[in-house]
């Protein structure tokens, strides 16, 4: 006879998103002065008391003692808890039904506030053990069951030990009360949840962190909600990944870590090594190196619009899929490519320079309107093509130069080479891409070709400018201001020193490569790119992946889905057809579409399948991934 299992779960924190009191307090101070001094300390005495850092019961008093609130405010708090129940929670609102007569709320937190939550996924009443509320005459809130034994200081040892639960305990929780559980050996393992909320000292005592419900569900083989273990999905975004992309991921069950700056190319390739997902922006190398060791890589993310950084041949050939976000912030680049050029026309960055130096230097002299002026876009992709209408509208003559056909917006002029552009206009702006055969694509020559007393913009990659021949003509006069916002070598972190040649010239604007760090552009990034990894993991779509054949496919229902990455050979289809025919299996819908490198085929099938028919397709010569979606 199997050994009966219980499940001790916490409540703040863990089966919601937060703090009940913590929200509790957002109510009941709404309109004291000292709402913001008064929350801080709600919070910092919750978390001294969930850390162990200060006894249970002092805490609790002093909590109530700053809320000030009415049993009228109990049910506005009900319902916003309702609105944040722990997603992964939410998800797997089935394990709560199956286990309801094994699953138990043991809270230091208020019962009046826990059971209309807890209830509406499954959790019966009398499994719910916390504390409850004191009220006085008018309702206010003065305390609580002194004889609780919930209330007191190791009030959930006590508990279990009252409870004598028979067979193997198992404690989710997120505080240092919920670890002392498993101390007092009344349980077989502590599991410290982390979906909503880290608390260090309580990381180091557990048996398993547990990202998410999916964790532990997946660990004890009672993973109901998902067709494949989402919380083995481990994700790594770098360089200051938008929070929203986080939270997209984290909350769609994914193992989410992140760190804050770029890593260099041995550093990455020993982080990646157990990666299933991968964000970076424009500072961090993904070479074939460091894909050597990846080999758990389903996808990578650009969160930006360039993907040079990314070897994407590579990725191909290990059946890595790449997105990005290439709509994303070209508005931003694009303003900020306007509102240089105005400021560079003016002269100024020096003017400003002079006046935080005291000097008091009022003359029209070099200071020019862009009305009127030529303006030459290398490059006319998205970007470019922005810019040139925005341009337009407020008064430039356009001219563009592209190496590809592109069609002109509005009354812009195609130029047929570089040296037409750069010799007919007053200034120039490159928005090129970072591949290998654009390194240095201006430089002495070119510069050579332009205008005397013109201004020039790259807001592109560093790479596609020679920086010594920049600072040689804008010394000379030639060019007489210049915006720069990428650099062939830039800094690693905002803590590391920008070194460049380019330091101390006049008129000249230098910016940390924030052409598209708006708010706006990096909410549009952290939204955008998310979603196609997510559909790509969850469905095999690979709409805008700029690496893998597009296939936009319909949603699965009733079927498995069979994902097959293989080298791009004939008669692969035919074999996967001969291997599904031959174990009598119907196919409820085929998809296929191949490049120069690889072929991506989808199935669908309509019944269940054994492990050989994995194996035997896994085994298909030329076989690069191979997964299955249910």
């Amino acid at each position: 006879m199997e050994n009966k299992r219980h499940f001790v779960i916490d409540f703040d924190s863990t089966f919601t998103q937060v703090e009940a009191l913590d929200v509790l307090g957002e109510i009941s101070l709404a309109n004291n002065p000292k709402k913001k001094e008064k929350l801080q300390e709600l919070k910092d005495l919750t978390d001294l008391a969930m850390g162990g850092k200060l006894a249970f019961r002092e805490s609790l008093e002093k909590r109530l003692e700053i809320l000030e609130a009415n049993k009228n405010a109990l049910p506005e708090l009900v319902e916003k808890l309702k609105n944040m129940v722990s997603v992964s929670f939410v998800r797997n609102e089935e394990f709560f039904k199956e286990h309801r007569d094994n699953i138990y709320i043991i809270s230091n937190g208020f019962k009046e506030v826990i059971v209309p939550i807890v209830s509406e996924l499954g959790v019966k009443e009398t499994n719910v053990y916390a504390n409850t509320f004191s009220f006085d005459k008018d309702g206010n809130i003065t305390g609580f069951d002194q004889d609780n034994v919930l209330s007191s200081n190791n009030g959930k040892v006590e508990l279990l030990k009252q409870m004598g639960l028979k067979g193997d305990v198992y404690v989710i929780g997120d505080g240092y009360n919920d670890y002392e559980i498993k101390a007092a050996g009344l349980a077989n393992k502590f599991y410290a949840f982390t979906e909503n909320i880290e608390r260090d000292n309580v990381l180091d005592k557990a048996d398993h962190i547990t990202p998410s419900l999916d964790e532990f569900l997946y660990l004890h083989k009672m993973n109901k909600a998902i067709s494949y273990p989402k919380n083995r999905i481990k994700v790594l975004l770098l360089e200051n990944v938008h929070a929203d992309a986080v939270a997209i991921m984290k909350n769609e069950g994914y193992n989410v870590s992140t760190i804050s700056g770029a890593l260099d190319e041995d550093e990455l390739a020993e982080k990646i090594k157990d990666v299933s997902v991968l964000g970076i922006r424009s500072k961090t190398n993904l070479t074939a190196k460091v894909l050597e060791n990846a080999n758990r890589l389903i996808a990578v993310g650009a969160f930006c619009i360039g993907t040079n950084q990314i070897d994407l041949e590579t990725c191909l050939k290990k059946g890595v899929a790449v997105f990005n976000a290439p709509f994303s912030n070209t508005r931003s680049v694009v303003e900020l490519a306007i509102g240089e050029i105005i400021l560079l026309m003016r002269n100024l960055p020096d003017r400003i320079a002079e006046m935080h130096n005291g000097e008091w230097n009022k003359s029209a002299k070099g200071s020019y309107e862009i009305r009127g002026k030529k303006l030459g876009i290398v490059g006319y992709g998205n970007i470019g093509a922005q810019l040139s209408v925005v341009a337009e509208a407020v008064g430039f003559d356009v001219y563009y130069y592209d190496l590809v056909e592109k069609l002109a917006l509005g009354n812009a002029t195609k130029c047929s080479s570089l040296q037409e552009l750069f010799e007919k206009v007053d200034i120039v702006t490159l928005h090129v891409d970072g591949r290998d055969e654009n390194k240095n694509m201006i430089g002495d020559k070119e510069f050579g070709w332009m205008k005397e007393g013109s201004i020039f913009l790259n807001l592109a990659r560093g790479q596609v400018v020679d920086v010594d021949a920049l600072r040689k003509h804008m010394e000379s006069g030639k060019i007489t201001g210049a915006g720069v916002d990428v650099f062939p070598k830039e800094p690693k972190t905002n803590q590391d020193e920008f070194e460049s040649t380019l330091r101390g010239l006049p008129n000249l604007i230098l910016t940390p490569h924030i052409g598209g760090s708006t708010e706006e552009a990096q909410v549009n990034i952290g939204n955008f790119v998310p979603g196609k990894i997510i559909n790509y993991i969850n469905t095999g779509g690979t709409t805008n992946s700029v690496n893998f054949p597009n296939l936009q496919l319909p949603i699965l229902e009733n079927a498995h889905r069979l994902i097959h990455i293989h080298h791009n050979k004939p008669g692969i289809i035919a074999h996967i057809n001969k291997i599904l025919a031959a174990h009598d299996i119907n196919i409820v819908g085929q998809y296929l579409k191949t490049n120069e490198t690889v072929g991506y085929v989808i199935t669908d099938i309509d019944k269940a399948y054994d492990a050989d028919v994995i194996k035997e397709l896994k085994g298909i010569q030329g076989t690069i991934r191979f997964r299955v979606l249910y």
